[in-house]
């Protein structure tokens, strides 16, 4: 289906609130912008045109649900695909 669209594909990474401090994370910007590339890279690997992805990590900044509880932070952390489409001159 991916592969048939000609627009271009924003990948966006998400954390929930909890802070994290690892090495190879250092914050959460890094680990919701690490899930974006991983996921622009599978689809780079699947063929989709590089020229066409981006990836954006949002970090905790753009929640779906609250992250009071388990399954607020649970949705919170994703990975979200925007398909980007010209729409053409009228």
């Amino acid at each position: 289906m991916l592969g048939a669209f000609e627009g271009d594909v924003s990948v966006e990474g998400h954390t929930d609130s909890i802070p994290i401090a690892t090495a190879r994370f250092p914050s959460n910007w890094e680990l919701s912008s690490a899930r974006a590339i991983a996921v622009l890279r599978y689809l780079a690997e699947l063929g989709i045109d590089i020229e066409r992805l981006r990836a954006v990590g949002y970090a905790e900044t753009r929640p779906l649900e609250s992250n009071d509880s388990a399954e607020g932070r649970a949705m919170n952390r994703r990975v979200e695909l925007l398909l980007k489409q010209e729409l053409g001159a009228r």
